[in-house]
This record gives structure tokens, sequence and C-alpha cells, in this order.
């Protein structure tokens, strides 16, 4: 089998993920036969290193040894089995292992199938937690403004990246979206800190005027990924915490993306020392092997729902493979690695590895910023650096930046003109060294020629 034969095929039977398939006519899809550690093999023998885990997924590389071992062994033991009235082993192992990882505070465990899925968990458990308390009123949530949660109904409409949701917002209901503290906005001379915290006030004015009506506030904490890795400091985390709080509003934390150490700590909670009122977990708990999410909670949400089954205040909400057995065993395994192999510290050499690899694109004459937090960093291109103004977005120079990568063996999707590294933690100096000289010759490739 080669590349050709399979792309043929493909093209007449399959519809993919967020691409004008039209594209394809001109740009060719890579059919992928093997990965192993970082890297990606095609079917004509020619290697990519993987700089964006799979969006963001994969922690310990393709191919890790002890999670295939872990799964392996469940496979002989039991595949799925429904969790309405049954449970297993590997579901209530990595509960309890998650609830001692996650921030002090947070009681119970509900799985999903995938990040959107968890969001929407949280959004209706918390509509109806409180309307279960007699709060029928509180049916709002607050966002920031440029914030991803997802593609499903609920998780769009509470997200504010156009790109994704302005075609559906008929479908949608209407969140109250408040500034972003992004940390890229902020006046010059001024601190990530002294802009998160200044940013924080129209939080707070939204919170007074509405708080009778809203449910939850929810938040990327300390990066908003898919709206182009725009990061803020953990400030305005410890600010909206306590907000939320005098307010009587629940704090859903959406670290879809960047938990299990994206940020430099296990969750990105622990920089602002808060625990949320629903952390929501997806993406990398399986170490990118298998679609699993799970919303944790506290226990004074969870006795809300918990009554005589006359009351009808149960939570009715399901999937199919809620708490895998299979994802479940490949998550503990996840777990296992951080434990025993000192992942964050780890993470903090090869972060700092990254920062001076990049130190060349400071100057560089369309960037704007170089920006990091832990395990990612992103390269803001731009069409004059000094007023910062962008390329116009049909230019399509984040696609440039994409095929010419791909030409060295280096997989980047940028997120239009931003270009970013979230590459499995299993990662080598030398390959990080590779994958950033990539980048720089095709960002060169975009914006000078």
């Amino acid at each position: 089998m080669d590349n050709a034969t399979l792309i043929q095929r493909d093209l007449a039977a399959v519809w993919h993920p967020c691409t004008q398939m039209k594209d394809h006519e001109w740009l060719p899809l890579i059919p992928i036969r093997r990965g192993e550690g970082v890297w990606l093999e095609d079917f004509d023998g020619k290697r990519y290193l993987d700089a964006i885990s799979s969006w963001w997924v994969n922690l310990f590389g393709h191919g890790n040894p002890r999670i295939n071992a872990a799964l392996r062994t469940q496979l002989d033991q039991l595949e799925q089995v429904f969790l309405a009235g049954f449970t297993h082993e590997p579901v209530i192992e990595l509960s309890e292992r998650l609830l001692r990882l996650a921030p002090p505070g947070l009681a119970r465990c509900f799985y999903a199938d995938n990040g959107s899925s968890a969001v929407e968990v949280a959004l209706k458990m918390s509509y109806h937690a409180w309307h279960n308390q007699g709060a029928a009123d509180k049916t709002k949530f607050i966002t920031l403004s440029n914030s991803y949660h997802g593609e499903t109904l609920g998780a769009l409409a509470v997200g504010d990246v156009a790109l994704y949701k302005e075609t559906y917002q008929p479908l949608l209901m209407q969140a109250i979206t408040v500034p972003s503290p992004d940390c890229y906005q902020r006046e010059p001379g001024s601190s990530w800190a002294e802009h998160s915290a200044r940013l924080f006030e129209p939080m707070k004015t939204t919170l007074a005027r509405h708080a009778h009506e809203v449910c939850a506030v929810i938040v990327e904490p300390l990066v908003q990924c898919a709206g182009g890795m725009r990061m803020y400091d953990p400030v305005y985390l410890q600010l909206l915490r306590a907000a939320c709080d005098d307010y009587g509003v629940h704090l859903i934390a959406d670290e879809i993306a960047v938990g299990f150490g994206r940020t430099g700590t296990l969750f990105a909670c622990e920089q602002a020392h808060v625990t949320p009122d629903y952390l929501c977990l997806a993406k990398g708990l399986t170490g990118g092997y298998l679609p699993l999410s799970v919303v944790l909670t506290r226990e004074n949400i969870y006795q809300a729902f918990y009554d005589e089954y006359a009351s009808q205040r149960a939570f009715l909400h399901s999937h199919s493979y809620t708490g895998n057995p299979l994802g479940c065993r490949a998550a503990l395994a996840t777990l296992d690695i951080f434990a025993s192999d000192n992942i964050l510290e780890r993470n903090k050499t090869l972060a700092k590895a990254m920062a001076r690899a990049t130190e060349q694109f400071i100057d560089h004459p369309h960037v704007a910023e170089v920006r990091q937090t832990g395990m990612i960093l992103a390269v803001e291109m731009v069409q004059d650096k000094a007023t910062r103004t962008p390329y116009p977005w049909q230019d399509r120079r984040g696609l440039r930046v994409y095929q010419q990568a791909l030409q060295q063996g280096v997989l980047l999707r940028p997120l239009g003109n931003v270009i970013y590294f979230m590459p499995p933690y299993v990662i080598t100096a030398d390959e990080i060294d590779l994958m950033v000289q990539a980048a720089a010759t095709s960002i060169d490739h975009a914006t000078l020629n």
C-alpha cells in the first residue's frame, strides 16, 4: 500500500474534521502507517515530528509501550460494560486517583466521551443543580471573549471564536461575554499580572449585575488554546474564584487542553491555588489513546441531585461509552507514567529548551510576540511588527507554514497566523531544535516571500 492509493480511497469515502475538503484537490492528505515516540510515518516511509501532539492529546509518544501493555491486559479482561447499574475496577480506581490528584474539594467524577461532551455535562449539571435548589432563574452562563469550549451546541454557545460559532448562532443559547484577560492586548510596560487583574473589572461588574440569573462562569485556565494560544496570569483565576463565591455563581474550569502538565503543573488551576466547582478533563487524560472525558465536581453539587427516585432530581445524562474500561485503563497507565517518571520536573527542562530555541523569533520582522506557559509556546506572525497589524486571514499564511514544515518533516498546524508548539513530553532537546528550525524556515517562507 502507498500514499497515493490511500489518498484516492479516502477522498472517495471520508469527510475530514475542521477541513474544507476542496482544499484536498491541491493539498495532499498524508496517510499515516505507524507512530513511535514523537514521530509519525506515512506509507511512503517519510517521517514527521508531531509538534502538536496530534491535536494536543498525545502526552507520552505514539506507541508508548507501557500504555500499550496496559491496554493489552485490559482487552483480555473487559472491553466495555455500561455504567448504569454496573461498574468496573478501572473506572473506580481512576476516579479515586483523579480525586487525590485534583485541587482539594472535588469529590465526584462523572464520565463522558470527549471534551465537548464534558463541557455539556458541566453546563447541564450547573443549571440542574441550581434548579434542584430552587434557583430556577439561574439559566445563563458567563464566558470570556475569544474562548473556545468545543463544537456541540452547548459548548459552542459558551465559546466566542466566530470561525466555529457564527454559522450556528441561530441554534445557540445566548451567553454573556466579557473581555478576555489575554495578555497579548496589554499596554506597553504592563506586566501579565497587572493586565490580568485590570481586566477582571468587567467580569466583576457583570457578576454584580447578572449573578441572580447566572449558573456559572466558564473559563480555560491560563491559556485560550483554540483562540490562538492567548495567555493570561493566574491572578485572574484567584479574583474569579473569590467573586464567584461572593456572588453565588459556579466556576467551570475547562482544562480539556491545558490539563495534565501542559501549563507546567498537573492542572492549570493549581497555579492560582483555586478549586473550581467543575473541572473538565479530556484529551491527555488517556495519553492520546482513546476518547474519554470526565467532569470532577464537589460533594454539595452531587448532593443536590441525591434523593428518592420519585423526586425526579436525578441527573439523567448519559453516553453509551461512559467510563469505558479500555479508556480508563489507558488513563491509569498515563497517571502511572506521571507518578513514576517525574514528568513535571522533566517538562521544566523541556520548556526551557523550547524557550531558548525560539529566542530567534523575538526580533523577527514579522513576529509580534513569542509567549509561553509551560509546554505551550506560541509565535504570533504579523504583517507589521510595529503596529501589530495582522495578516488578512484570506492570505492563509499559517497554511504556508504548515506546507513548508511538512517538507522538512515536521507537523505544525497553525491557528490562523499563530504558530505554536505543544509536543509530546517525550521529545528530546535535539528534536526541539529540529522542530523550531523547521518552523523558522517556514515562517521565513510564509512572511518574507
